[in-house]
């Protein structure tokens, strides 16, 4: 069974030598441990530094495409590879290298599509009480949405089975921590998680700039996940709301119209209009409850050919055609 550890890096000269260091490459139940570098157009001596130390693939994006991106190329270049097990890490050091033993370890006891490695929020010392506060937020919202109990969904520590990383798709350009969850949760993926400690910080998150941008990215990556997979759950709360809003107007305008004398019927036209924006508003929630189900369908129905496609052409082992970039491999140089 072969396991390979990834790894986007963008700049991570000082800090990747640690990492890749930190990387276990003897682990229970594990033939081969592989390390595979995913270079996001860094412009120090990352590249440099990954062959010095030994790493066996480096892949090169052809440019600077953002951490989603980077992950799903990523995980399509581990599976070519031949892995059965992939485990992604940061390059930043703030993950335990030893800790990638565990997430391997359930994975196989469990019989886990995906493990998430996930940090103490609440005891985490460099956390502010602000982030602390939102972290746990939307942990539990994404695992609302997903039918999940991950306490870090942020985490991007995590391993996969071989099925569930030829499923895994992101949409978004900015995280896939939080989408890959909800799409795990409503395909049915078992995900588990198991907690882990992490290293002293080394720098600044470069994917957001302060709270606030991150809170406000995410949210619109979570709302239009859960959109993609769950829409009439979504429209149709929205339009239930609604007409119990127009439930409630519809009687205070009766009761204005039948009880009321005509002089003092001061508020029956603005109950008049709650009443009818609120009915026009259930009918389009429920109409696009409906129709966003059939592209769900839909959806479900492309991603199931995709992943046949994909386990095809992996089988045939054309390489070229899938990857479409850059491969350094060690002992070699492969143009994929």
């Amino acid at each position: 069974m072969k396991l390979i550890v990834q790894i986007p890096c963008y700049n991570e000269e000082k800090t990747l030598p640690q990492v890749i260091t930190d990387i276990p490459r003897k682990i229970e139940g594990i033939d081969e441990v592989q390390i595979l570098i995913i270079n996001d157009g860094s412009t120090d001596n990352t590249v440099e530094v990954a062959k010095e130390m030994g790493v066996d693939y480096i892949l090169e994006n052809p440019r600077k495409l953002g951490l989603s991106k980077s992950f799903v190329k990523g995980l399509e270049a581990c599976l070519y590879f031949g892995a059965d097990i992939i485990v992604n890490t940061d390059g930043d050091n703030q993950y335990r290298g030893e800790d990638i033993k565990t997430l391997v370890k359930i994975l196989l006891e469990r019989n886990s599509d995906m493990v998430i490695g996930c940090r103490d929020i609440v005891g985490h010392t460099e956390f502010s009480l602000v982030k602390k506060f939102f972290q746990g937020l939307g942990s539990k919202v994404v695992s609302r949405l997903g039918s999940l109990k991950i306490p870090d969904v942020t985490s991007g520590f995590r391993s996969y089975s071989r099925n569930a990383a030829m499923k895994t798709t992101v949409i978004n350009d900015f995280s896939y921590t939080a989408e890959t969850l909800i799409q795990a949760g409503c395909l049915g993926m078992k995900v588990d998680w198991v907690p882990i400690q992490v290293n002293k910080k080394t720098r600044e998150s470069r994917l957001f700039h302060s709270t606030f941008h991150y809170m406000q990215t995410q949210s619109f990556v979570i709302l239009k996940s859960y959109l993609l997979y769950r829409p009439i759950h979504f429209f149709f709360t929205i339009g239930g709301l609604s007409l119990l809003v127009a439930l409630a107007s519809g009687v205070r305008f009766a009761y204005y119209v039948w009880f009321i004398r005509p002089e003092e019927q001061v508020f029956k036209m603005g109950s008049g209009i709650l009443l009818q924006f609120s009915l026009i508003l259930a009918v389009v929630c429920f109409l696009g409850g409906f129709l966003g189900t059939v592209l769900s369908g839909l959806r479900t129905l492309i991603e199931e050919m995709r992943f046949d496609h994909k386990r095809q052409i992996l089988s045939e082992e054309r390489g070229a055609s899938y990857l479409e970039t850059h491969v350094w491999k060690a002992g070699g140089c492969d143009d994929l």
